[in-house]
């Protein structure tokens, strides 16, 4: 089973206070970016894996979705998203995503934010979700990027007069437990070319590969996001199903 760690009350205060979570979408500075990515959603029978407070569930069904499963594993994000979303068409369930089972052929679009970094084995849960969804369908989700991932104690430091983001065991793959809002957060570091390979694998196609980094917009807007130009926090990945 995942780590629960959002049902952790440390780690759940720091997270609701977080610019994603007050602000939703309009708080992700790489929205824009996922949106650009996403089909047309009207219509759609959609699955948002690791739906947290539901931000996009609403969004998809204001979008004019035909319905919308959020799956969180966290208790306190699925209370939070069933108390906040009116729309008859969305509906919240716990589920473990590293023993997810989906119906087969259910969905038109899966879809998930920052949610598989947490997940053990990857080319499960692709073949899972290749097999929930309709031939021609979508497949759009973002994650920690692995360059981000990777160094055992993730931070910046100062070189030479520069800051930079150091790198250290990048092709040693699994699991990394690092601090932040709470102590002991275990994630799973995956590098970009098995990432990539587990999707061909399992079937996708892939459409879009982003390294997200901040429009010249958002850095005339936030000076002290041009630090972030040094490594990519997001990786954003936009596939299909044929």
């Amino acid at each position: 089973m995942a780590q629960n760690i959002y049902d952790q009350p440390a780690f759940f205060e720091g997270y609701s206070n977080l610019p994603r979570s007050l602000y939703g979408l309009a708080g992700a500075a790489e929205w824009g970016s996922v949106r650009a990515m996403l089909p047309d959603l009207a219509g759609k029978r959609i699955v948002d894996l690791g739906c947290g407070f539901g931000w996009f569930a609403r969004h998809a069904a204001g979008e004019g979705a035909q319905s919308v499963l959020g799956l969180d594993l966290s208790q306190n994000m699925i209370a939070r998203a069933r108390a906040e979303t009116t729309s008859p068409v969305v509906r919240y369930e716990i589920a473990d995503l590293d023993r997810l089972d989906l119906p087969a052929q259910a969905f038109d679009l899966a879809y998930s934010s920052l949610a598989f970094h947490y997940t053990a084995d990857f080319e499960r849960l692709v073949r899972t979700i290749h097999a929930a969804l309709v031939p021609g369908s979508d497949f759009v989700f973002t994650i920690e990027h692995p360059i981000f991932m990777a160094p055992s104690a993730p931070d910046w430091a100062e070189v030479g007069g520069k800051t930079i983001w150091p790198v250290d065991g990048y092709l040693v793959e699994g699991q990394r437990t690092t601090d932040w809002l709470a102590e002991g957060v275990v994630k799973y570091h995956r590098t970009l070319g098995t990432t990539l390979n587990a999707l061909i694998a399992a079937g996708f196609t892939l459409r879009h590969v982003e390294e997200w980094r901040p429009s010249a917009a958002q850095l005339a807007e936030h000076l002290e996001w041009r630090v972030e130009l040094n490594r990519p926090m997001f990786l954003l990945i936009a596939c299909g199903r044929p």
